[in-house]
């Protein structure tokens, strides 16, 4: 069956950030430069086997809140465990609070964070298709996501962490991770705690972070 189908889902249930327009037409045409073709929706209805099973990959674009019908939760977690990919970005961290098994693909679950300001990224892996068109440190303006434990505990691999001696507010100290993934429950799940703004979806390096995390997202599809 062709998976050429990229899934973006836009449903909030509590805080509705003002980038979610932007954010989803950058991803329509990253979709469309990777010979993808993309659908932006906040239907839950979207969320049924036979849909998934025609999709790359779906991305969580600052869901927040309980956005899934049971259902739609049966159907995700079995597209994910036969090899889907999964991509989470920036407020996504608040979805499903409710949800075991996204709890355990996001591996922690956000605590809050201080006012938007900039701060300096560091980069952990300068090899991963979401990370290697930086350099070592990117200066970034951002809300800086803390949570509610470490992602390192759920043995997630590292890709950007925040270093928080050049921002106030943050909580983890010296190793705050911002971005990760892994493959731990049979399909591919990246997360970027990144995408604050509607600008962010028009700068290239952050372009290219989401284009380099949906083609790491695809590559088991």
């Amino acid at each position: 069956m062709p998976t050429s189908e990229v899934l973006v889902y836009t449903r909030t249930a509590g805080y509705r950030h003002d980038s979610i327009p932007a954010g989803a037409e950058a991803f329509v045409e990253l979709c469309r430069a990777a010979g993808l073709r993309a659908e932006a929706t906040d239907d839950p209805g979207a969320f049924t086997r036979e849909r998934l099973d025609r999709c790359a990959a779906v991305v969580l674009l600052s869901t927040t809140g309980s956005v899934l019908t049971d259902p739609g939760r049966a159907a995700l977690e079995s597209y994910v465990r036969l090899g889907g990919g999964l991509l989470a970005v920036h407020a996504a961290a608040n979805a499903e609070p409710d949800w075991p098994f996204y709890g355990t693909l996001l591996g922690t679950r956000f605590a809050g964070h201080p006012p938007l300001q900039s701060g300096l990224v560091h980069v952990e892996d300068t090899a991963h298709p979401a990370t290697a068109h930086l350099t070592e440190q990117w200066a970034w303006t951002d809300e800086w996501y803390d949570f509610t434990s470490h992602p390192r505990d759920a043995d997630v691999h590292v890709l950007l962490r925040a270093d928080e001696s050049t921002y106030e507010g943050g909580t983890h100290g010296s190793d705050h991770p911002l971005s990760w993934c892994h493959e731990k429950a049979g399909g591919r799940f990246f997360f970027t705690a990144l995408g604050h703004t509607s600008e962010s979806y028009a700068a290239p390096a952050f372009r290219a972070h989401l284009s380099g995390a949906l083609s790491w997202a695809t590559g088991g599809r």
